[in-house]
């Protein structure tokens, strides 16, 4: 295999698992994170736009996040979009200012926490895989390639190596569940 098709699918798959951080930085945990808002929708000047594009973002206490917007007019869609983001969040609107209370969660929402955290790491598992499948398809087709100098023992090593690869993406990405899941569990 050449190499750079395994850099290329190294690089897809690193890309995966760099989404998947960012999606268990925004799941809750207890304690207060900007990143739990960050990236949320908000419907603004005619259009979506990410929170933090449209506003400031603070953490002031453990269990609090202040959110100041650059331009106070819009602090009703941002109040809208918090309340219909399904975080189980309750905005509270202070002059020009949102403040955001955030209570220790039950143990339900713990649960349905660490089950959200679980299809996530699924979701980046499977598309690990269709990366594999898709690196696993290129080496097969250099092998059938007549023209090509790719024999079939060279197909049988990149396999492996791309086997190998897999194995070690899905492993980090069960490191990166479980220490979430331990995160929710704990506070």
């Amino acid at each position: 295999m050449s190499d750079a098709t395994f850099r290329e699918c190294k690089s897809s798959m690193e890309k995966s698992i760099e989404h998947y951080e960012k999606e268990l930085l925004g799941i809750r945990t207890g304690r207060a994170s900007t990143a739990l808002v960050e990236f949320l929708k908000v419907e603004c000047y005619g259009s979506m736009c990410d929170l933090r594009d449209i506003a400031a973002v603070n953490v002031p206490e453990p269990t609090q996040l202040l959110i100041k917007p650059f331009d106070p007019t819009t602090k009703n869609s941002i109040s809208r979009a918090l309340e219909t983001a399904d975080l189980g969040l309750n905005p509270q609107v202070e002059g020009d200012a949102i403040r955001i209370h955030l209570p220790p969660p039950s143990a339900e929402r713990r649960k349905q926490l660490v089950t959200q955290v679980k299809k996530l790491g699924e979701d980046t598992k499977i598309s690990i895989r269709n990366e594999r499948r898709d690196c696993v398809k290129q080496v097969d087709t250099m092998v059938k390639d007549k023209a090509s100098s790719f024999s079939e023992d060279d197909g049988k090593i990149s396999k492996s190596n791309i086997e190998d690869l897999t194995k070690n993406m899905i492993s980090r990405i069960e490191d990166l569940s479980s220490r979430k899941t331990s995160e929710i569990e704990a506070n």
